[in-house]
């Protein structure tokens, strides 16, 4: 680990001025980011007696090798930066306070022509309002079945509704009245739009006029003596109290509204969120998250990194106008102007003191302590354990430091045949998906000529490519020039970032880590694990360490996890390290190989899938999955294609004169090689 003396920056090197700085560690990787009021006083101290530190931040500055800083005019762009840089790098010991589940939402698809009402999860979609979140999928299920019977907005996918209209009869919903039926013509664009607008006004609690006006026809209709109308608007209405008795009435005056709970210790806190709209609780979710990274932070402290991660990625319609939380941040007024220059309009963010706001926020907090308590008891020493495992690991291999980052290596065939291999990711003892990788195993060519794809062979195969990568990417940072002074000068007002310096306070034109040119994002192998876990034993393991000897890599540990005993091979050791079976740190290695297992398998199964389906096209030399896609995108079948003249073909992109000369001599060799036949007689037709 890295002594924080040898890269704290000199006395006077730190402006005073508000910012946002980063920490990397040894291989330039971000680690944590931060914004500070005052870049001195925070960035000091960090750097105060070590033993003075919270455990986890001990650690933090301990893995670091370096930190820089960028200065902002103001806090607004401090917050700003701040949320943009832990996006882009994800930094591993910055908390995330927001929860990593989906929750489903009702989403009404208002930027397509006719407006479809569906479940949708995941990332919001411009173009379409989203009303929730809800606890489960069921419960948006059966509100917008009471619901369609008063708004016959359309649900059915793209494909139904483009079949539905070629054979100019509607679905089931069509017949029973809850659609109407626009892909039949039943109603016109605009008339369906605007069924879906008000579907839309009900659902953002605008209530009482679809009651009123439910009440005034059932009225009409009994008066004249229309008794059938009359009956079916009452179901109407009825329909329309069952959906509104699923969201009480908390705030009688249509307040809209977002209501934090939160309940922590020095640990972990507890969040709960109430969605008001129109008056009425319109969803909720809770999530619980590890603090303990940034030390034992205040409860406005907290609120505020709540705020930055809950309301950075929304919309204007997610931000709502009033943001009720149980302590203000520190900078409270920066903090509300960038709510409102996220919502496009006024935002009061306050602490409720009194009134019904004050007892519903009451609430909420005791739904924040009882989660805190259910984790408590469900998760007790989960946190403990995983530190316990990297700690067990970290002695029973002799590493010199604790495993932060792990990967694992798995080769997946049948008989030699579709290999591929996969690279799964743990850091902190938790997986990072968005860095497994895959690969397609080429072989080992061999001197008489065949390939060899056996597991060695195909290990050190795949080690050898991805920390070629790894010291590709190395070499690139090491070669980045610095930017001539004054090139990141401010030219534009609207430019949060005025300066960017290192520890030394000079000026630097680029991050320590190379940009991806496509992403514009760090690149992902610039730095390497602390341990290598392949799935296998010694044969397997040797492999792997032969690849890493190859390239001149010896800072890495690799071992091996054998399924049939569940050894531990090193690979200079005659007999395997025996974990005892109740070790956290066997249990650690379990998973990763048992996940590294799971992810060759399924892209091995995907890829032998994919073998088993042929096309006319596959022979055709030059033409690869890419240009295959590009030719049935414009002729829409095989067929087409073969009845089309070279200079059709020679008109998609990505095919020239020459590849469709081919094809087409290729598609009419092929139709010649397989005459037709008459399937009744059996006799070849000319």
């Amino acid at each position: 680990m890295a002594d924080p003396t040898t890269y704290r920056p000199g006395p006077g090197e730190i402006p005073v001025d508000p910012g946002v700085y980063r920490f990397r560690d040894k291989d330039g990787r971000v680690i944590y980011v931060g914004k500070a009021k005052s870049l001195r006083s925070r960035l000091s101290s960090y750097f105060q007696d070590i033993g003075a530190l919270h455990p986890r931040t001990r650690t933090m500055v301990t893995t670091g090798a370096s930190v820089e800083w960028t200065v902002v005019r103001n806090e607004v762009e401090a917050l700003q930066l701040e949320y943009t840089w832990i996006k882009e790098y994800d930094p591993r010991f910055n908390v995330k306070y927001r929860d990593d589940k989906s929750y489903p939402y009702l989403a009404v698809t208002m930027g397509e022509e006719y407006p479809r009402a569906q479940v949708m999860r995941g990332t919001k979609r411009k173009g379409t309002r989203y009303f929730g979140p809800y606890g489960h999928a069921w419960a948006i299920r059966e509100t917008l079945d009471q619901l369609l019977r008063v708004f016959p907005v359309r649900t059915c996918s793209a494909g139904v509704f483009k079949r539905a209209g070629q054979v100019g009869r509607p679905c089931l919903l069509g017949y029973i009245d809850k659609c109407s039926a626009p892909c039949v013509g039943r109603v016109t664009p605009q008339e369906h739009r605007a069924i879906a607008e008000d579907f839309c006004d009900f659902m953002a609690g605008n209530t009482s006029r679809f009651v009123r006006r439910l009440e005034d026809q059932m009225k009409r209709a009994s008066a004249d003596l229309d008794f059938e109308t009359a009956a079916r608007r009452r179901d109407d209405l009825a329909a329309l109290e069952k959906a509104l008795e699923r969201s009480a009435v908390v705030l009688g005056d249509a307040t809209d509204a977002d209501v934090f709970g939160i309940s922590h210790d020095e640990l972990e806190a507890a969040v709960q969120v109430f969605h008001v709209r129109g008056g009425r609780i319109r969803g909720q979710r809770g999530w619980v998250v590890d603090k303990q990274t940034e030390g034992d932070l205040a409860l406005a402290d907290v609120v505020e990194r709540l705020l930055q991660q809950v309301y950075g990625g929304e919309s204007r319609d997610g931000v709502p106008r009033e943001v009720l939380v149980p302590a203000l941040p520190p900078d409270a007024a920066a903090m509300t102007d960038w709510l409102r220059s996220l919502r496009g309009a006024g935002v009061d963010l306050r602490v409720p003191v009194r009134g019904d706001k004050r007892t519903l926020m009451q609430t909420v907090e005791r739904n924040a302590l009882q989660a805190l308590g259910r984790h408590k008891v469900a998760r007790a020493g989960d946190l403990t354990a995983r530190s316990q495992a990297l700690e067990e690991l970290q002695e029973a291999l002799g590493l010199e430091q604790a495993p932060l980052r792990i990967e694992c290596f798995d080769v997946s065939h049948v008989q030699g045949t579709n290999v591929v291999a996969s690279m799964v990711v743990f850091e902190d003892g938790l997986p990072r998906k968005g860095e497994y990788r895959r690969f397609i195993v080429r072989g080992t060519p061999q001197a008489d000529g065949t390939v060899r794809l056996d597991d060695t062979a195909a290990m050190d195969e795949v080690l050898t490519r991805r920390f070629k990568r790894y010291l590709r990417d190395r070499d690139e940072a090491g070669d980045i020039e610095l930017a001539p002074e004054g090139d990141r000068d401010c030219e534009d007002d609207s430019d949060p970032v005025i300066s960017e310096q290192n520890a030394s306070g000079e000026e630097i034109g680029a991050p320590g880590v190379p940009i991806d040119e496509k992403t514009g994002r760090p690149r992902r192998f610039a730095y390497p694990p602390q341990l290598i876990v392949v799935d296998g034993g010694k044969p397997q393991v040797q492999a792997a360490a032969h690849a890493m000897e190859a390239l001149d890599i010896d800072d890495v540990a690799v071992v091996g996890l054998a399924k049939r005993l569940e050894e531990v091979w090193l690979p200079d050791d005659d007999f395997p390290v025996i974990l005892p079976r109740t070790s956290e740190g066997l249990y650690l290695l379990q998973r990763v190989r048992d996940e590294a297992h799971r992810f060759a398998i399924t892209f091995h199964r995907q890829r032998r899938s994919k073998a088993m389906t042929t096309s006319a096209l596959d022979g055709i030399p030059g033409l690869g999955e890419v240009r295959q896609k590009a030719l049935l995108r414009r002729f829409g079948s095989v067929k087409r294609l073969r009845a089309a003249q070279i200079e059709e073909i020679a008109e998609v992109r990505g095919i020239g004169p020459t590849l469709a000369a081919t094809i087409h001599a290729g598609l009419r060799e092929d139709d010649q090689s397989a005459p037709a036949v008459n399937l009744t007689t059996g006799e070849v037709l000319d």
